[in-house]
């Protein structure tokens, strides 16, 4: 793909039956714990985006074997000597949740490594992470507060860890250390953050204690191999549901989507604007529950996203602005500060809808946008900065954008969603150099 990506309306509504890459967050976690397993475990319908592939490259270099062949994955787990006697640097990439997680993965380990990554992740705060992990035991250097990240394992003690703030990373890397520690590690959040951890260690073997306000676990349970199929992933089937929705004449089908309560947080802010969408044939498999997402074209009212609804919306907030956008009245978001440290700063980037014509204003920790009460956007040329979200959150206005929307750098999408722009295409967008 060229450095410039046009995205335009489609001739008519964007009609079909689409699927999205198997879910990026639990693929990290299948890998990971996988790794520490006794066993061939098997991930079935593996993203293999640029972030999945960061992990799997991790989890080969702490000593664990993994084929990966077309959406399957296997990994030969090391057991509990995962990781001992590594030496050398680990390249995370972009990837904060290779870092985060294999921070609390490398922690147990006999071993020394350095985790490192790209100038986007290098960026990135890791202190919220490498403070538990001392608690524990482990030496962790970070440089000013930022990656590259120095880990020296052993033997570690169970925690009674309280989050400052809710990060489902900062927290499973916790439990992935917990996992090696002597004694019972608790960690508390004052808002519940995603559980995909807490979900799939079951499978794995090892028994997860739900407590009000935390999770705790027994440290010393060896992991069992298991098969982890993967659901449509819930962050990627927003970008398509938001457009489903905002596109006139729309009615798309999303299979097999995941559909955890700690991910779905984007669905309910859309009902509360209006939206139409069902939630067909649930079931659910390793722990996760998933089903088909029927969508059709809705007018949206406008909505406040409070900061106990954003750990669960984080990922989805840019392109929810893109709903706002396009809404009725004045969308406002509070206590999102946290998409300033992301793989860009996304409030700063999401400030470029003023170039599609949008009342936007940011502030330290939100947006307040006036919609157009479902006029199309005008046509503008917006820069990705090389997040994958935001590029796909403005490629989702240039479906509903006059003369559509020019995206600078949108390669990055391959993060999460290889083939995005293809998909749009498929499903009646117009896309082209």
């Amino acid at each position: 793909m060229s450095g410039v990506v046009s995205v335009g309306p489609p001739a008519q509504g964007l009609r079909g039956t689409a699927t999205v890459p198997g879910d990026k967050s639990i693929a990290h976690r299948a890998l990971l714990l996988g790794a520490l397993a006794e066993g061939m475990t098997r991930v079935e319908n593996f993203p293999a985006g640029a972030d999945t592939l960061s992990t799997l490259g991790a989890v080969r270099a702490l000593g664990a074997r993994a084929d990966h062949a077309s959406d399957v994955v296997v990994v030969d787990g090391a057991g509990p000597a995962l990781g001992d006697g590594a030496r050398g640097t680990i390249d995370c990439g972009n990837s904060g949740t290779t870092m985060r997680l294999g921070a609390g993965l490398a922690a147990g380990a006999h071993g020394t490594v350095v985790l490192d990554g790209d100038a986007s992740l290098r960026r990135r705060p890791m202190e919220r992470v490498a403070e538990p992990l001392r608690r524990m035991g482990a030496d962790v250097a970070t440089a000013d507060g930022r990656p590259p990240v120095t880990i020296r394992g052993g033997a570690l003690t169970a925690i009674d860890w309280t989050m400052p703030v809710s990060s489902a990373q900062v927290k499973s890397a916790i439990l992935l250390a917990a996992l090696r520690a002597r004694g019972t590690t608790r960690v508390r959040e004052a808002v519940a953050s995603r559980d995909h951890t807490e979900r799939l260690l079951p499978s794995f073997g090892v028994s997860v204690t739900r407590e009000p306000g935390g999770v705790a676990l027994v440290g010393g349970a060896r992991l069992r191999a298991t098969t982890v199929p993967l659901p449509g992933d819930a962050s990627s089937a927003a970008f398509l549901v938001v457009a489903a929705l905002l596109v006139p004449g729309s009615e798309l089908r999303l299979t097999d989507v995941g559909v955890n309560p700690t991910r779905t947080g984007y669905l309910r802010v859309l009902r509360r604007m209006g939206a139409a969408i069902e939630v067909v044939d649930e079931r659910e498999d390793a722990g996760e529950p998933r089903a088909t997402l029927v969508v059709r074209a809705t007018p949206l009212r406008a909505t406040s996203i409070e900061p106990p609804e954003v750990p669960a919306t984080i990922d989805e907030l840019p392109v929810l602005a893109v709903a706002a956008a396009l809404s009725e009245g004045e969308t406002r978001i509070a206590g999102a500060g946290e998409l300033r440290v992301k793989e860009s700063d996304r409030l700063a980037a999401l400030g470029q809808l003023t170039r599609l014509g949008v009342d936007v204003r940011t502030s330290p920790d939100g947006l307040v946008i006036r919609g157009s009460g479902g006029r199309p956007l005008s046509g503008g040329q917006v820069a990705s900065g090389g997040d994958h979200r935001i590029a796909m959150a403005f490629a989702v206005a240039g479906l509903v954008a006059t003369g559509g929307v020019a995206i600078a750098d949108p390669d990055c999408v391959a993060v999460s969603f290889p083939g995005f722009f293809d998909r749009l295409a498929a499903l009646g967008g117009k896309v082209g150099a």
